[in-house]
C-alpha cells in the first residue's frame, strides 16, 4: 500500500499524484516520478508537493471526460451522487452524514476486509478461491463506481492522522500458506507500456495490499470523515489497490477456469517473486506439481 500522506489543490483541480514506492503485490517498486497513462487521465506518480507531505490536489476535471462519453456522465447522475464540500453535518462532532453511495461503498469495502480474514482462517482451504474470486469480483464493482465517479475533493487540504498504518503481515502469511503453491502467478504491471516485461507477483501480497488500504481508509469513515474516506478509496483505487485487484482477480478465474474445465495445470513455471533483474527478465522456474487436491473440486461437473 502508498504510505502517501498528500495534498489537494484548495480550488480541486489540477493533475492527481502521490509520493509513494506503490508495488503490486511484487518485490518491484514503482518509483517516483514515472507518469501513469490512462484513457482520460492525467494521473503522475511522484511530486514535490508529495515528497513534502502534500497530498495531491483534486484530479483533472477530464479524470473520467472520456472513459464512456455520454453513457458515463448517466453512470454518475443516475448510479452515483457527488461528494461535495456541501455535505450535511452530523448534529455531534462535527461528524459527516454519509450519503446513500458512501454507505453502499463502505458497506462492500467492509464485507471484503472480513471476508478476506475470514478466508485466511484455513478453515475451508477448498474454498478459498472461489472465495476469493466472488469477494475480489464484488470489490472492484465498488472500485469501477469510485473510479467512473467525478473527483471527490474533501474540505481539508491536508489528510488528518489516522494513526499507525495497519499491519497486514500476518494476514499475508495465512494467505501463502494456504494458497501454496498457486500464490505465484505473472502479470504485466501496465498493458499499454509496449513489451512489457511480466513481473511475479502473489495473490496473497495482493489481498494483504488491498486490505491495508481500503483499512486506511475505513479508519477515516469510522472517525465521521465521510468524504475523507471516499477521497482516499478513489484516490488509492486509481493509484494502487485498483491494478492490484484487479490483477488478483484474472489469476483467481484462471485458477477456478482451470479446474471447472478440467485442465489441470501439470506444473507450475512460477516466478521466484525474492530475486531481483534477472530473475524477473527470465522468469525463473520453480518447480511443483499443481495438484486438484490443491484447488478442490469447486462444483466441477463431467460432461456425459
Amino acid at each position: 500500500m502508498s504510505d502517501t500522506v498528500a495534498s489537494r489543490d484548495a480550488t480541486g483541480t489540477g493533475g492527481v499524484t502521490a509520493g509513494t514506492d506503490a508495488a503490486v503485490g511484487t518485490d518491484m517498486a514503482v518509483g517516483t516520478d514515472v507518469a501513469v497513462g490512462a484513457v482520460g487521465t492525467d494521473v503522475a506518480v511522484g511530486t514535490d508537493d508529495a515528497a513534502k507531505g502534500l497530498r495531491p490536489g483534486g484530479a483533472p476535471e477530464n479524470v473520467t471526460k472520456n472513459v464512456a462519453g455520454n453513457a458515463n456522465k448517466k453512470l454518475n447522475e443516475n448510479v452515483t451522487k457527488s461528494v461535495t464540500k456541501n455535505e450535511k453535518k452530523g448534529a455531534s462532532g462535527g461528524a459527516e452524514e454519509p450519503d446513500e453511495f458512501a454507505v453502499q461503498i463502505t458497506d462492500q469495502i467492509e464485507s471484503f476486509i472480513l471476508a478476506v480474514r475470514e478466508v485466511a482462517k484455513g478453515d475451508d482451504p477448498d474454498s478459498a478461491v472461489p472465495y476469493l474470486l466472488l469477494e475480489v469480483s464484488q470489490l472492484l464493482l465498488a472500485g469501477g463506481r469510485l473510479g467512473a465517479h467525478e473527483d471527490i475533493v474533501p474540505d481539508e487540504r491536508y489528510e488528518p492522522d489516522v494513526g499507525p498504518e495497519p499491519d497486514e503481515d500476518d494476514l499475508r502469511q495465512r494467505l501463502a500458506a494456504l494458497l501454496e503453491p498457486i500464490d505465484v502467478y505473472s502479470e504485466v504491471f501496465d498493458p499499454y507500456v509496449p513489451r512489457s516485461t511480466p513481473v511475479a507477483c502473489r495473490i496473497s501480497d495482493d489481498m494483504a495490499d488491498v486490505v491495508a488500504d481500503l483499512t486506511h481508509g475505513l479508519a477515516h469513515f469510522r472517525a465521521g470523515r465521510i468524504s475523507e474516506a471516499l477521497w482516499w478509496w478513489q484516490f488509492s483505487y486509481l493509484s494502487n489497490w485498483g491494478s492490484t485487484a484487479s490483477a488478483s482477480l484474472r489469476a483467481l478465474q484462471s485458477l477456478v477456469a482451470h479446474v471447472r474445465l478440467d485442465s489441470p495445470l501439470d506444473e507450475l513455471d512460477g516466478l521466484d517473486t525474492g530475486g531481483d533483474g534477472d530473475d524477473e527478465e527470465q522468469l525463473a522456474q520453480e518447480a511443483g506439481k499443481v495438484m486438484e487436491a490443491e484447488l478442490g473440486t469447486i462444483g466441477r461437473r463431467r460432461r456425459r
